[in-house]
């Protein structure tokens, strides 16, 4: 090929629109006769006379839909592309689009794949907020709770509320409203409609809180987020409280038994040094943190977390876990199976209280996660041999770091643990499993069998150190 139809090529294909191709893999002497210029435009396309918007940038067709509508079954109804374009669907079809379904619009040698998009009406709360204090919003049961403090007057306050795109709500947001009783909020777009019932409760000071990097939990990670929605739905007496307002001196916490650190850090950190430069709030708030712990209060502290134990001055040889990894929340791998640890000499602790146990060559377990679950696989444990990281058998980390192992991988390194209290300091308790997971991105795990065991894994660490 000469170098003006080079440079003329090399122009096309920087013109040419994410997902827009040529239909030749290769450039040779006779694609000097390529033929370029057929515009894969999608004019028209409906299904069930349900119209699509396109969206050629982006290769998307957007259909919009009844909230209830059954997409088991729909027919192309309408199909326009441009002049000399032929598509992969016709009018006529009948697709399952249960799953996923893309078109294929192609015009000599070009062609364009197009994503086809579902959108069933919804009707739905995004955040409910009153004086900057978020609501914990229970999706399954249509509640919000909302926690404030005592001073204010529950007759007239001012919610804020974000709904779902294009959605309604009444009352309206920003409208002040009696909440000594319980009130419904209605959400309303196109055929969806939705009530949620929002209950506030006065609390100045939490028996237990969730604590945490970010200015409030609305702006916490999806990992966290779902942790700390869990916890404020569940534990009573609970709060979100970030460690920033705990260096600032602006939380209550005279009645704290319990503080509860989640951290996930997309990619995972692996030392001392990349922990303390991605939480310097928390290392700011250790003094603070060190104060509750000697006073009685437990800790529960998991994932990323677990590091912040020798900030706590609970190990004896400052050591933070030596083998750590993780993976982005939305890059996460499927499992392919359940995702366990095993729990080998402490089947009787107060952690796996509740929980069922399988056995594997002799060696007892607990499943935290079902096929199909999207998961970080964020890992931070310790190795355990004399290969190398410092402990060539349990018995010398345990003597030397001061923590009693709880779980174990498969490699036998620990994956929970605790660190003992005396008559004064608080328990401390670690899990730092790669299989201890509470969000898994763009999958559906309502119906996972095992995820609830993550629930009752961390209700009963939290009801543990509580517990003199």
């Amino acid at each position: 090929m000469n170098n003006m139809n080079t440079d003329i090529l090399k122009s096309i294909f920087r013109a040419v629109l994410p997902g827009m191709l040529l239909v030749s893999g290769s450039c040779t002497e006779e694609d000097a006769g390529l033929n370029l210029n057929g515009s894969v435009e999608v004019l028209a396309f409906s299904l069930d006379e349900y119209p699509g918007t396109v969206d050629m940038k982006a290769g998307t067709i957007t259909v919009a839909l009844p909230a209830e509508y059954d997409t088991g079954a729909m027919q192309v109804t309408e199909l326009e592309v441009a002049e000399g374009a032929e598509a992969s669907l016709s009018v006529g079809d009948v697709i399952d689009f249960t799953l996923e379904r893309s078109m294929r619009v192609t015009n000599a040698d070009v062609y364009m794949d197009y994503n086809i998009i579902l959108r069933h009406d919804e009707a739905r709360i995004i955040s409910f907020s009153i004086e900057g204090h978020t609501g914990v919003i229970d999706e399954e049961d249509k509640r919000i709770i909302v926690n404030v403090p005592e001073s204010l007057d529950l007759r007239s306050l001012v919610p804020v509320i974000t709904v779902s795109e294009g959605a309604s709500v009444s009352p309206a947001s920003g409208l002040a409203q009696d909440f000594t009783g319980e009130v419904v909020y209605t959400v309303t777009f196109n055929t969806a409609r939705t009530e949620y019932t929002v209950e506030v409760v006065q609390n100045d000071a939490p028996s237990v809180i969730f604590a945490g990097l970010a200015a409030t939990v609305d702006q916490l990670g999806y990992e966290e987020r779902a942790a700390a929605d869990w916890m404020l739905a569940n534990i009573p007496g609970s709060q979100y409280v970030s460690f920033s307002d705990i260096n600032a001196g602006l939380a209550d916490l005279s009645e704290c038994k319990v503080v509860w650190w989640h951290l996930h850090i997309d990619g995972g950190i692996d030392t001392k040094a990349k922990f303390e430069a991605a939480a310097p709030q928390a290392v700011e708030a250790a003094a603070r943190m060190r104060e509750l712990l000697n006073s009685g209060t437990g800790f529960v502290l998991t994932r990323y977390a677990t590091m912040y134990a020798q900030a706590l001055d609970v190990t004896l040889d400052g050591n933070v876990p030596n083998n750590c990894w993780g993976k982005n929340e939305e890059t996460g791998e499927i499992t392919g199976g359940p995702w366990s640890f095993f729990i080998q000499g402490s089947e009787s602790h107060p952690l796996y209280e509740g929980i069922g146990t399988f056995t594997e060559e002799g060696k007892v377990g607990i499943y935290t996660c079902d096929a199909g679950y999207r998961i970080t696989n964020s890992t931070a444990q310790w190795h355990i041999g004399s290969d190398w990281g410092g402990y060539p058998a349990l018995a010398d980390w345990s003597t030397v770091h001061g923590g009693t192992a709880l779980g174990y991988g498969g490699d036998g390194a620990v994956v929970a643990w605790e660190y003992g209290s005396d008559d004064v300091r608080g328990k401390v308790i670690c899990i730092g499993s790669g299989c201890y997971d509470w969000y898994a991105y763009g999958v559906d795990y309502s119906a996972d069998q095992y995820h609830g065991n993550v629930e009752i894994l961390t209700e009963n660490a939290i009801n543990y150190v509580m517990k003199k």
